[in-house]
């Protein structure tokens, strides 16, 4: 082992955290209702109208819903100077008179284009007027029409036209924020649809990224964007999030289903964006998504993702801190992926508690009790729930797993850059594989904080069956650990380095620009003695 100095740039009370949402953070998750779910391009000025005054008469403005986001067919074509204009027949007003019926109710106006020269709905929905009216070739008049002239306050940019301009992601999304930046407007919440997470460029861009292919209402799909989710939260910061899709409430799903839905939307950070018809929208589905107490976890002012704290063969326990970093406020979704009712156990040291720990169950605002060591309760087939915890004590975190490093060149589909993957017997059945062998694909775990400063023992628990080599860089400085293996593929080994940690947080970076790391496990954190 070798060490050496380096430059290295790093990287209340129970009643007030259910206060009315409108006072809280503009830069959490967004909330609101889009046209496209139920309505796709059979859209007009009508709908969008009475669906700002639904917003407002059932109660869900109150509730912290802001944003009517108008998707795809509006669009009417180009006049001869390349603008924009409506379709009439369907928006005889003309957008920006809708944009200020929805200002006028105290709500925020959202519009749609795609970053290529065609629209989703002219391939998917036949609709041949959004034919030539993305914002290809017309970023800076498309994006003066949409924030000055008609006066909108948010965007969702599709790709399907993407492609054909031979541009990549990166640098046409790009294009587009520094268009939007053009027009002055700094208010202006923007969304990159591609479908599946984009890369870690889009984290600076833009306030949400789509992470998976379009929700629909059935059990499976939201099954699965669960599982898409689970390890992105490296990505998410305050005003930047992972956009799980439109929501499917109110068209078909259970009520536990619907529970896990919205549930695991907030605590997970999602924006909230409801798809429903809101001029018919169930009583019942009404009640579950303007639960404030639920609605808080999404809306809370850390702007965190919940993570995986255990995972079983049919369940997950997720869990997130809130309203103060390191502090004894802690959310919990024990949710049942399973078709039979399931008791599901949560241990509080695995959350950081200690001593008591009072829970209150957010569905039912009710207190359950007061509890050491663990709290479980029976959770029906396809629920969620959803509960709070205040512990007497909180220690600080001893383990990271790998895959819930920022690993600077990950993408779902390429294998040749860090990436986590399963692995049987891993520490939480993922790793992180492909570290290394450049000098921009690094993995970093931010914020690691440990209550006194000094001397630490980093352990690191990796497979590899050769040898390989990783450096470890701790703030201001770097350890290289040499010949790494563990003796094959499928077997894990430690190693250790003596480390100086800053009392508070700390960045700890793992890379190898001129090979491949080991694979990484998990890394745990001790007090030198």
């Amino acid at each position: 082992m070798r060490k050496k100095k380096v430059t290295y740039c790093c990287l209340l009370l129970w009643a007030s955290f259910f206060t009315t949402v409108t006072a809280q953070n503009t830069n959490t998750p967004m909330m609101g209702w889009s046209s496209w779910n139920t309505f796709r391009v059979h859209i007009n000025e009508k709908l969008i109208q009475e669906t700002a005054d639904a917003m407002v008469t059932r109660g869900l403005k109150d509730a912290g819903y802001k944003y009517v986001n108008i998707d795809d067919g509006y669009f009417g074509g180009r006049d001869s100077n390349g603008y924009l204009f409506t379709n009439k027949k369907k928006f005889p007003s003309g957008m920006k008179a809708l944009a200020d019926y929805i200002h006028s109710k105290g709500l925020k106006a959202g519009i749609y284009s795609d970053a290529g020269s065609n629209t989703c709905g002219s391939i998917y929905d036949a609709d041949t007027l959004g034919v030539g009216v993305g914002l290809w070739q017309h970023d800076d008049i498309d994006c003066k029409t949409f924030f000055q002239d008609w006066g909108y306050d948010f965007i969702k940019i599709d790709w399907c036209g993407g492609e054909a301009t031979g541009q990549s992601e990166q640098q046409r999304y790009t294009d587009i924020y520094k268009a939007i930046n053009r027009t002055g407007r700094t208010d202006v919440r923007y969304n990159i649809c591609r479908w599946q997470f984009p890369g870690t460029w889009a984290t600076r861009l833009a306030g949400s990224w789509r992470i998976h292919t379009d929700i629909n209402p059935r059990f499976k799909t939201i099954d699965q964007i669960i599982e898409k989710n689970l390890y992105l939260s490296p990505y998410v910061s305050l005003g930047h999030y992972n956009d799980m899709d439109i929501l499917e409430v109110g068209r078909g799903l259970s009520e536990d289903e619907e529970k896990t839905h919205f549930g695991i939307w907030a605590i997970m950070s999602s924006p909230l964006m409801i798809g429903c018809d809101l001029r018919t929208i169930p009583e019942k589905t009404l009640s579950i998504i303007t639960n404030q107490e639920v609605i808080a976890l999404n809306q809370d002012s850390l702007g965190m993702q919940a993570e995986v704290i255990e995972r079983g063969k049919d369940y997950l326990i997720l869990s997130k801190t809130i309203q103060k970093r390191e502090g004894k406020l802690r959310a919990v979704a024990l949710y049942n992926r399973s078709n039979v009712i399931k008791k599901i156990r949560v241990d509080f040291d695995k959350l950081y508690l200690s001593g008591k720990v009072q829970v209150r169950d957010l569905w039912n605002h009710q207190e359950t009790g007061t509890f050491t060591e663990y709290y479980e309760t029976l959770v029906p087939a396809h629920g969620t729930a959803l509960i709070k915890l205040e512990g007497s004590k909180r220690h600080d975190r001893i383990c990271y797993e790998a895959e819930y490093a920022f690993m600077q060149e990950y993408l779902p589909d390429n294998k040749q850059m860090a990436h986590f993957a399963y692995k049987a017997g891993a520490s939480g059945d993922y790793i992180m594989k492909k570290l290394g062998n450049s000098p921009f694909n690094w993995a970093e775990f931010r914020k690691v904080y440990v209550s006194k400063g000094g001397e630490y023992q980093l352990k690191i628990t990796y497979f590899s069956g050769d040898k390989r080599d990783i450096q470890i860089a701790v703030n201001e400085s770097e350890y290289k650990q040499s010949g790494l293996c563990s003796g094959a593929w499928d077997q894990a080994a430690i190693t250790t380095v003596k480390v100086k940690l800053h009392k508070g947080y700390n960045t700890i970076r793992l890379y190898n620009s001129n090979g491949w790391a080991p694979d990484i496990d998990k890394m745990e954190i001790s007090k030198s003695r």
